[in-house]
Parts: C-alpha cells; structure tokens; sequence
C-alpha cells in the first residue's frame, strides 16, 4: 500500500528595511520587520530568486554610509 504524496511546502520571499532577504512558509504571518518581495514557491525557487536579486549583501544603511563617505 503506497502512501499519498505531500506537496512540497511553499515559501515566500521576505525582504526587511535593511534590504536583506529571507524566506518564510507561505501559510505564516510575515515577522515584524519583513514585508513581501512579491516571490513565492519552493524552497529551491525562492533561494534561486534570492541569489539572483541579493547581489550586495551589505545592509542598505551601511551602504548609503559609505556612498556619503566617497567609499562606494
């Protein structure tokens, strides 16, 4: 006797104010803190989407810090 599939658990792709991204389970509330970064599917999917948009991990405070100071 063979037993029923479980579909695989969709997540959505979180971002915070800092620009740093996770992921959550769909079904969960968003954190304090995370809104929607308008991506969801697979674990795979959204850390593949992740790795595609989250190019400069340094948080966004930090990195208009150093643009002021001429650094980047």
């Amino acid at each position: 006797m063979s037993t029923p599939e479980t579909p695989p658990e969709i997540f959505k792709v979180v971002v915070n104010h800092e620009e740093q991204y996770s992921i959550w389970p769909a079904y969960r509330e968003n954190p304090l803190g995370w809104r929607d970064a308008g991506k969801s599917g697979t674990k795979e999917e959204c850390l593949a989407y992740i790795k595609e948009v989250w190019t400069d991990m340094r948080p966004l405070s930090l990195r208009k810090k150093m643009a002021e100071s001429g650094q980047g």
